[in-house]
């Protein structure tokens, strides 16, 4: 009988082992198939806020693995029909009102998208924080009441990346983005982002809302909801084209 309760104890315990177990970059890894899975299809709301005034600006979005990305706007009017798509490392505009496409330079990834405090690479997620960088596990710490994982990233020697450095605190339960820290080249704390409002989206368990404030800029912050989204969807890669830009609604 001791035998037996001794293997269901050590049954119980195996997976918390196998989790304290597990490197900085796995855990990283889990957190970012996590939010991408292998392809996603959804909606979502962004608002920016600033002292003086807020702006909503609502989405829809596709993408498939770390290469593809397609978004478009869907309100409001003035902006309705623009269109960003990501093939691998390259990032393009589609500007209804001047029927024309831009091409997003790398120089331009750090710039702000749609006036929020995301930037271009935010959006498409262009440096991937898996294979960009080498990661340090710090130790543990409690979040907002989540105990999380805190992790250092820095970039590879020849990545291009647009941080110096990145610290993310993820979940322990569930490997979610809960905060973020990014610091400029100088070391200098550039943004933090927050996770909150963790809920069932299709097959999984996200947060459903994320907060990006900038540092040096009192009363800004923007709001990133997602108000539906889908994962692990057939998406073929033929979806992601300039082509498809201009057909797109």
């Amino acid at each position: 009988m001791k035998k037996v309760i001794l293997s269901i104890l050590l049954l119980a315990g195996f997976p918390a082992l196998h989790a304290q177990t597990l490197s900085a970059k796995e855990i990283i890894a889990k957190a970012d198939e996590k939010t991408r899975g292998l392809s996603s299809q959804g909606t979502m709301t962004m608002t920016v806020v600033r002292p003086d005034w807020t702006r909503t600006i609502s989405m829809k979005t596709w993408s498939k693995g770390r290469e593809y990305s397609l978004v478009i706007i869907t309100a409001p009017a003035k902006d309705k029909g623009q269109v960003f798509l990501k093939l691998k490392t390259e990032m393009w505009n589609w500007v209804p009102s001047i029927d024309k496409t831009i091409k997003i330079p790398p120089s331009m990834m750090l710039q702000s998208w749609m006036g929020s405090d995301f930037t271009n690479d935010d959006l498409v997620k262009q440096s991937s924080i898996v294979v960009d960088y080498s990661h340090k596990l710090l130790g543990k710490e409690k979040v907002r009441e989540m105990e999380c994982y805190k992790i250092e990233l820095t970039p590879l020697p020849d990545a291009a990346v647009v941080w110096g450095k990145v610290i993310m605190w993820v979940t322990t339960g569930g490997f979610d983005q809960w905060m973020v820290e990014y610091y400029d080249e100088d070391n200098v704390l550039v943004n933090v982002s927050n996770s909150y409002d963790i809920k069932r989206m299709g097959d999984r368990l996200i947060p459903t809302r994320m907060e990006m404030a900038p540092q040096h800029k009192k009363g800004q912050k923007t709001v990133m909801h997602i108000d539906d989204i889908r994962f692990d969807i057939k998406i073929d890669e033929g979806f992601f084209s300039q082509q498809n830009m201009k057909k797109i609604r």
